[in-house]
């Protein structure tokens, strides 16, 4: 099951933190067509939020097809974004995770590291256009 947090620092409103969440665990296979997803007062809880806010990233996905309500049951996964990839996404996880562990050996902080890595990665798409 997906575990949901918020980074209030972002800028990102907090239910399209949680859309971007689910968006992110279906490309990655995390979640799959059938599961189904925290109910809205175990998502409440865990992040101190309005439920509003969870009813509206939960609308926003079934508005989308990804996920359906299933009254008195809870919300259901019916779409993957998984593609063929996935195969590769282990082996490059974990060298991403050795990166990782060379920026914070190098002694660069959290938001030093996702800067280099956001700047890095813009980059090399806008060089393959």
């Amino acid at each position: 099951m997906i575990e949901f947090h918020l980074d209030v620092r972002s800028g990102v409103a907090p239910y399209a933190q949680l859309v971007q969440q689910v968006r992110q665990a279906l490309r990655l296979g995390l979640l799959s067509v059938g599961d189904q997803l925290p109910t809205v007062k175990e998502v409440v809880a865990k992040l101190a939020i309005n439920p509003n806010t969870v009813l509206k990233a939960y609308r926003e996905l079934e508005h989308t097809g990804l996920v359906a309500a299933r009254p008195g049951l809870g919300t259901f996964v019916t779409q993957s974004l998984a593609d063929k990839s996935l195969a590769a996404h282990e082996p490059l996880r974990q060298e991403l995770r050795q990166w990782l562990a060379r920026a914070q050996a190098a002694g660069m902080d959290a938001d030093s590291i996702e800067a280099l890595f956001m700047t890095t990665f813009r980059t090399s798409l806008e060089t393959r256009r």
